[in-house]
């Protein structure tokens, strides 16, 4: 198990997790998001090839419409 941070709360996932499989477990599955790792954001068509590694910080942010 690999022990990692989303959106500041502790999260434990398989190793070999991919973005896109801790964003289905976290529930933003059918969800509009943008996702920082570690500070650095990461395109959605990057999602199912990024493996996390333990301690990682993943940051999941849905826009707010407004005007």
């Amino acid at each position: 198990m690999l022990n990692i941070s989303v959106n500041n709360q502790e999260f434990s996932v398989d190793e070999n997790c991919t973005l896109l499989q801790l964003i289905s477990l976290a529930g933003f599955a059918d969800q509009r998001i943008a996702l920082a790792l570690n500070g650095e954001f990461v395109a959605k068509t990057h999602y199912s090839t990024t493996a996390l590694s333990h301690r990682d910080n993943v940051d999941i942010v849905k826009p707010i419409g407004g005007g």
